[in-house]
């Protein structure tokens, strides 16, 4: 709830039931804590949504499964702030340094993997016109408002994000 700002070693030791000593010779300092939170997140992340849409084919469906898995992912969050990325990349944007970073490349990855399955449909035929980067960035500032409409109770959201997806996959006239 408090973030990777609000994560600390003795915050750790008290809720675990540890002792704060323990916790700290696990991980040194509190930039490794979030480093390990980071890296934790990423894997939920990646078996929550990546991994089960890789079994759709390539391409529209793939871009759809990867939609839905984010879309179940913010909906039924594995983190009581939602999603994890969309928590904390605001907090950490404009500061340098090893968490930063970590935040900053598994997002790179997400937009990359989204500008691929984009680029698929275009190459399939489905959208010629599409320029897959402009439509990743477009559907990432998307799904990252849609945490935040989720987080305030905007039900309806969920459907938004479809019918945007379904506007990047129509043919331009």
């Amino acid at each position: 709830m408090e973030g990777l700002n609000g994560l600390s070693i003795g915050r750790l030791a008290t809720d675990l039931g540890l002792s704060k000593s323990g916790v700290a010779t696990l991980f040194k300092t509190k930039e490794r804590l979030q480093l390990a939170a980071a890296s934790s997140a990423r894997e939920a992340f990646l078996g929550a949504v990546v991994e089960p849409a890789s079994a759709a084919p390539r391409g529209a469906a793939r871009l759809r499964a990867l939609v839905e898995g984010w879309i179940s992912y913010a909906e039924t969050p594995l983190f009581p702030g939602g999603c994890f990325w969309a928590a904390n990349l605001a907090d950490f944007d404009s500061r340098p340094g090893p968490v930063r970073d970590a935040l900053v490349d598994h997002h790179q990855d997400w937009i990359d993997l989204l500008t691929g399955e984009l680029r698929r449909t275009a190459d399939a035929g489905e959208n010629a016109e599409l320029d897959a980067e402009l439509a990743a960035f477009q559907l990432d500032a998307v799904l990252m408002a849609a945490n935040t409409a989720l987080r305030l109770g905007d039900h309806e959201v969920s459907d938004k994000v479809r019918r945007v997806v379904d506007g990047f996959l129509a043919p331009r006239r």
